[in-house]
């Protein structure tokens, strides 16, 4: 109330220009009257909840207002008492308040303001539209970033200014980078397209900027994000493309009304399995998985997704080996299980290498029983998620998930009501052990980023997208059918590093003082890894009616080829017989063979790495129980 106090004397001195100037008790009335109201009115509008540095727009309304407002109470109790004070009182009177209370607060948030500047990383917003707009706001009221001026394609947006920045175009960037210290530009379009959002990200590519985004437009929409939380790059916008819209049929097919059961159901396809399971309407929802907390996880986000959404689907989450057909059975059973994704499996090659009896049991035998109880107990359709790696496979790990396709292949030739099913794909973005969070991490610690061989390639694509294609193809099968997912071209390994350290603000060399770079270092193929993957054993292939998913015509094992072979491999599995193991996949699987092994834990240790023939001890009944039992 000094200011107001302040500015009722000035007011009354000014016109006269005499500082020494006797007021009555009428005068005195009028100035308590007016201190009184305008502390209640500058209460009501907020001037004193007001967080200074924070104030705007609306901030400065409401010292005019409250400016204005003081004035009429003024003007009011001058004019009903009469007091002798010179006319031009309440003009000289709310430019003063105005310039006092408002003029204070807005040297005080300049200061702040300043002092965030210094602090503050200087960066461009490109987009304009309503996002870029909403994406400035939040950030004024942060003390993280500093928006210089806003990018747009849009030629009618050029040379406007929106909240006192201006739209500049894109090729001003590089000038504005230089002369602004830019380090980072934030895209804020939601709603472009995965090719000109493609588009976008490699013009930048080459500049000394960290690129990040704001969410896509469907995760606006649907309240998963807000448009202030800035992300990195989704690696899809660099190698993906406008996915295929679903054919909701196909879904329905499978799952609308079923009761639905995913094992591995924490894994990451088996969790984006669950994630679309859930929001195509099943009757029931299993999920099955060998690790407590990855099925707690799972659990709860389903939990959190189904609240969000207002519907709600009945779950059960089940701990449990595939590897137990007894207790797959049962459950088949007893919840009436209609259809089954098959996700549980050991996927890291090296990991498989180096544990080859359990990675063995786990992805041949796991599925073998998940299929006979599933066959057992009359499920309607089992679809097999496999891989790429399946094809000629150089590594244990894709030899058992090619063994594993053989073994559906070859009960799909016999007289059963349940119908087979598998899909392969290559790798898909952000999964666990996927190159492109080891990526991220090694250029958040400053590198060096490493690379297994400077011409390894792979294929690519979301797990958004595959778990949909999955959920398309399964619908589609008639019997042991082979459908391979349409990945696009294959990718360097070298130069998706090289793009992701470019995207980061980094250049791809050793750092010197006047640059920040990033080394790629070369540590060699893996255990088990090769420098290209395949998705087809052959040529033979036809299309399904959909355009991102074709059938593969394989050749396959009769169903009694397969029983002996997994009665072998079952003994070997049993024995801790790697080589045995290694001999029978490389009769059954076509490409897999002079596979050594080397790797193996127990079997290096045993010192049979590299020997030919070796004894075998004995099991011993008393401590140790066989892999496999009944």
């Amino acid at each position: 109330m000094g200011f107001v106090a302040g500015a009722m004397w000035v007011a009354v001195v000014y016109p006269s220009g005499i500082t020494s100037v006797q007021l009555g008790v009428v005068e005195l009335a009028c100035a308590v009257l007016t201190l009184v109201a305008s502390a209640i009115i500058f209460l009501r509008l907020g001037l004193y909840r007001a967080v200074i540095r924070f104030m705007g727009q609306q901030a400065i309304w409401a010292i005019i207002t409250a400016a204005s407002y003081s004035t009429l109470v003024l003007g009011a109790a001058v004019f009903f008492t009469r007091a002798d004070v010179p006319r031009a009182l309440p003009f000289v009177y709310w430019a003063l308040v105005m310039f006092s209370v408002g003029g204070s607060r807005l040297v005080v948030r300049a200061y702040y303001q300043s002092k965030l500047r210094s602090s503050s990383k200087n960066v461009l917003i490109y987009g304009a539209g309503e996002s870029g707009r909403q994406l400035l706001t939040a950030l004024h009221h942060g003390e993280q970033y500093r928006v210089v001026a806003f990018v747009d394609d849009d030629p009618q947006s050029q040379h406007s200014v929106i909240n006192g920045l201006q739209v500049v175009n894109p090729r001003d960037i590089e000038r504005l980078i230089q002369e602004h210290s830019i380090t980072q530009v934030l895209l804020a379009i939601p709603s472009a397209t995965h090719d000109r959002r493609r588009e976008i990200i490699n013009s930048l590519v080459g500049l000394p900027v960290h690129v990040r985004t704001v969410p896509k437009i469907s995760e606006l929409v649907s309240g998963v994000a807000s448009v202030n939380q800035i992300q990195d790059i989704d690696l899809d916008d660099l190698l993906g493309r406008d996915p295929v819209p679903p054919h909701p049929e196909l879904i329905d097919r499978c799952i609308t009304d079923k009761v639905v059961m995913v094992t591995g159901a924490g894994g990451s396809i088996g969790a984006e399995l669950c994630r679309q399971i859930l929001a195509a309407g099943p009757r029931e929802l299993i999920l099955l998985d060998s690790s407590e907390y990855a099925l707690y996880s799972i659990e709860r986000e389903l939990k959190e997704l189904q609240a969000r959404g207002g519907h709600y689907v009945e779950m059960a989450c089940l701990l449990g080996s595939v590897r137990d057909q007894r207790r797959l059975e049962t459950i088949f059973r007893t919840f009436s299980v209609q259809t089954v994704y098959h996700a549980a499996a050991y996927k890291h090659v090296p990991m498989v290498e180096y544990n080859v009896a359990e990675g063995v049991a786990n992805n041949v035998f796991g599925t073998w029983h998940a299929a006979e109880a599933a066959r057992k107990a009359r499920v309607e359709t089992f679809v097999l998620i496999s891989t790429d790696k399946a094809v000629r496979p150089t590594n244990i790990m894709g030899a058992s998930k090619r063994f594993a396709e053989l073994i559906l292949q070859g009960l799909a030739q016999e007289e059963v009501g349940t119908r087979f099913c598998m899909v392969r794909f290559g790798n898909v973005l952000g999964s666990s052990g996927s190159v492109v969070p080891l990526f991220r991490e090694q250029i958040e610690n400053g590198g060096p980023v490493t690379v297994t061989h400077p011409e390894v390639s792979r294929y690519f694509m979301s797990i958004q997208e595959a778990a949909q294609l999955v959920l398309q193809a399964g619908a589609m099968g008639t019997g042991g059918d082979v459908f391979v997912l349409d990945m696009g071209e294959p990718v360097q390994i070298v130069d998706l590093a090289k793009r992701m350290i470019r995207l980061s603000g980094h250049e791809v060399g050793s750092r010197t003082p006047s640059r920040s770079g990033l080394d790629i270092e070369f540590i060699g193929l893996r255990p088990g890894e090769k420098l290209h993957e395949e998705l087809l054993l052959g040529t033979s292939v036809s299309g399904t009616g959909h355009p991102m998913i074709m059938r593969a015509e394989e050749e396959s094992l009769t169903y009694d080829e397969v029983m002996s072979a997994l009665k072998t491999l079952m003994t070997c599995c049993d024995r801790l017989d790697c080589r045995g193991i290694t001999e029978i996949l490389a009769a059954a699987v076509s490409g897999f063979a002079r596979h050594e092994i080397r790797h193996d834990h127990l079997w290096v240790k045993q010192g049979r790495a590299g020997r030919r023939a070796a004894a075998i001890p004995e099991l011993s009944d008393s401590n140790v129980k066989p892999l496999f039992t009944g």
